[in-house]
């Protein structure tokens, strides 16, 4: 019988099943290294410009501490530096993921096929054309990244608050984040079955919402970590489609012929 902490802790272990696969594949393994590779080197590059120039921005976004006293206006801008600081994690981690999955399109698909195969009942290819696929999913993406760069700002704002702005805002952008990052992974995998919106990704997460937390919650952290995320996107991928085939039904789906029988 499946329980939330049963199922939270399942989701931890699609993630280092995941990883088993590919690693179980070193050639794969390594290729998929290839396209985080490259947006880490983008993205650690925007970030380096975003940490040169904190103090600039947090002075240009609290202008009103401007005559505050020295001590205050540190503290105060300090906790401005940190949220702004998180909530840029938050938009570049959802990016990152949109952007490397676009990039590796061909060989991501492979990693999907790869673990349908080995653990059976996969679906038929897809006959969508691999153009019309990497549109739509970078169409997809910049939805994503427009609703976590929307999210980003009341937990900026919340970031403020004494207590709860060092506690509760750091929890819920990972569990957010988490939940952004795992309807990008299960791309793939839904695509392959013929599910190719995200409405449908998001309907089939709320039926088993602490497993996709558990599997979306340690994949964001991890890959969050500059360079680590080129060792762990292999595995959040595969692990994408192992958890897609919890949340969908194992045999892929039929066409329903709705041709009524002749009357006879």
């Amino acid at each position: 019988m499946s329980t939330p902490l049963r199922d939270l802790f399942s989701g931890v272990g699609v993630l280092l099943k995941g990883a088993g696969m590919v690693i179980r594949n070193p050639r794969l393994f390594v290729l998929g290294m290839i396209p985080p590779l490259v947006t880490s080197l983008l993205f650690v590059a925007a970030f380096a410009a975003l940490l040169l120039n904190i103090d600039d921005l947090t002075a240009w976004l609290t202008p009103f501490a401007d005559g505050w006293s020295s001590g205050m206006q540190t503290t105060l801008r300090v906790a401005a530096g940190v949220m702004l600081v998180a909530g840029a994690v938050l938009i570049m981690v959802v990016a990152f993921t949109g952007l490397t999955l676009a990039l590796g399109f061909p060989l991501y698909d492979t990693i999907a096929e790869m673990v349908d195969d080995e653990l059976g009942d996969a679906p038929p290819d897809s006959d969508e054309p691999v153009v019309r696929s990497v549109v739509r999913a970078l169409r997809q993406s910049l939805g994503l990244i427009t609703v976590s760069a929307l999210v980003a700002i009341p937990l900026f704002a919340g970031g403020f608050i004494p207590v709860v702005g060092q506690t509760v805002i750091p929890v819920v952008s990972a569990i957010f984040g988490g939940w952004m990052l795992t309807i990008e992974l299960l791309g793939a995998a839904f695509d392959r079955r013929g599910r190719r919106r995200i409405k449908d990704r998001r309907d089939a997460m709320k039926q088993r919402r602490m497993l996709v937390l558990g599997f979306g919650i340690p994949s964001y952290l991890l890959l969050a970590v500059p360079f680590v995320a080129v060792l762990v996107f292999p595995a959040a991928t595969a692990g994408g489609t192992i958890l897609a085939r919890r949340l969908l039904p194992a045999a892929p789906l039929q066409t329903v012929d709705a041709t009524p029988p002749p009357i006879l």
